[in-house]
């Protein structure tokens, strides 16, 4: 608990990377760690994403830590009380650019904010508020999945679907991360 002559100070941490890289399973150690030293947290996820539960954030790995769907950023807000000391945020390219204010006016509260999301998508293209995100945070992680083609570090997340909708949920069913080689290799093979 913070002393009265303690300010507490406020950040903005994003974790991210290809599909299959470990973001959300690095999102959920942070928020363990939280819950450890006996901090308030919350977690948020998009409505959309059901995949593996309506109400949880779960990884690849099936780790899972509960979560409070929602449907747009200022819903995040309007849902953080004064006692929540650190906010998760999973998938955090399905929203829209209003994500980049909600997860500064948390942090200028005094909230630490952790975020989680890929980096690019199907194309290969920065994807959603990840690029601001990741210009106003004071700590960004890139995570990599390994290459399915070759063995190298992924950080692509190529698309098996001929579907061309930029949000596409699925697995491994769906999507393969690829190096920059076997990325390009796949996609001029499309072309």
């Amino acid at each position: 608990m913070f002393s009265e002559n303690h300010r507490k100070s406020g950040c903005i941490e994003v974790v991210c990377g290809s599909m299959f890289s470990g973001k959300t399973e690095e999102l959920i150690r942070r928020l363990r760690r939280a819950q450890f030293a006996n901090q308030q947290i919350a977690i948020f996820k998009p409505v959309i994403d059901k995949r593996y539960s309506d109400v949880e954030v779960v990884s690849h790995d099936f780790h899972k830590i509960t979560s409070t769907p929602v449907a747009t950023p200022k819903e995040i807000l309007d849902k953080v009380g004064p006692e929540v000391q650190v906010v998760g945020i999973d998938e955090a390219q399905f929203f829209d650019d209003s994500l980049v204010e909600v997860c500064q006016t948390l942090a200028n509260r005094g909230v630490r904010v952790i975020v989680a999301g890929l980096d690019t998508d199907y194309l290969g293209v920065p994807f959603g508020p990840m690029p601001r995100l990741m210009a106003v945070a004071e700590d960004v992680q890139k995570v990599h999945a390994i290459c399915v083609r070759c063995g190298a570090l992924a950080n692509h997340s190529h698309r098996l679907s001929k579907s061309q909708d930029l949000v596409l949920l699925g697995e491994k069913d769906v999507y393969e991360p690829l190096c920059r080689d076997c990325f390009n290799a796949a996609r001029a093979e499309e072309q």
